[in-house]
Order: structure tokens, then sequence, then C-alpha cells
């Protein structure tokens, strides 16, 4: 399917276009719109996804209560709370389950 979507070198504007996907299928989304940005083709993708935002050559900009900022794959928010929370997710979880 994906590959159907993505046909010529538009413009696309996706919003959480991962939201359904695997992680596979997250990573085959980024292949597809790695061939789109060669054949110079424009992706627009709102995501909350640290796969999807580590699109190698994408330009990031992070919204937040600062407003709208320009930053590096590694600064973002979102994907330091992933990476808290896979290192220790009992931290986070405590708070959610009884026992």
């Amino acid at each position: 399917m994906l590959e159907h979507r993505f046909r010529s070198d538009g413009f696309y504007c996706l919003d959480e276009p991962e939201a359904a996907l695997s992680f596979s299928s997250t990573l085959a989304l980024i292949a597809v719109l790695q061939r789109v940005t060669a054949a110079g083709g424009q992706v627009l993708c709102a995501t909350h996804s640290p796969v999807l935002a580590a699109l190698p050559g994408a330009r990031i900009l992070e919204v937040g209560e600062w407003g709208l900022r320009e930053t590096a794959w590694q600064d973002l928010q979102l994907v330091d709370h992933w990476r808290r929370f896979l290192d220790r997710p009992d931290v986070y979880l405590r708070h959610l389950v009884d026992d």
C-alpha cells in the first residue's frame, strides 16, 4: 500500500502516518519517504514517533510551549521520553497500575 500511495515527486502532508503501523511498517514508510525526497518530492509530517522522526536528512521542527523551533533528532523531547521509558518502564508504570 505504501508504494502505491507515494508514486510521484509531489508534496505530501502527513498527520501521524505511523499511527496504525507496526515497527517494521514504519521503517518501510521511512524507505518510501526517502525515495520520494530523493526524487525531488517534499514531505511535511506531523509525528510523535521517534522512529519516523529519524528520517535521514529531515529538517525537524518541534512544537511546544516555546512555540516552534528547529532541533536535532537526539534533542527532541519525545526521543528523551522514549529512551527513559524503554530504559526503566517501571518508573513510569508504577504511577498507573495498582499493586
